[in-house]
């Protein structure tokens, strides 16, 4: 499944658009985290636990819009786009969405 940020494919042609495929998960955060996060904001640097769980977020949600894509037997999903939201305190959510084709190559 080729998966693109672009709406288009060099060498490919949209032969049918499939819609819209979207996936997305809500993650909250961890008491543990919360710990170690608050000395690393005393300290400064990375809070590495929480760039992990939101990368995490980032893969599942990839990987269930790529399934729903499939799902349509689609070749590719073409401008894809990610966006986070606070659902609550201390929740958020990763969602991210394009579109669904069929493709063939261009004949040269």
């Amino acid at each position: 499944m080729l998966v693109v940020n672009t709406q288009e494919i060099e060498g490919n042609e949209v032969t049918e658009n499939l819609g819209l495929v979207r996936g997305n998960t809500i993650r909250a955060r961890h008491i543990g985290n919360d710990i170690v996060a608050g000395l690393r904001n005393i300290v400064g640097g990375e809070v590495k636990e929480y760039t992990k769980m939101i990368s995490e977020a980032r893969e599942e949600s990839l990987k269930r819009m790529i399934e729903e894509a499939e799902d349509l037997n689609a070749d590719a999903i073409l401008n894809v786009r990610f966006t986070t939201s606070q659902v609550m305190g201390g929740a958020a959510e990763i969602l991210v969405y394009g579109t669904a084709v069929k493709m063939k190559k261009k004949n040269k």
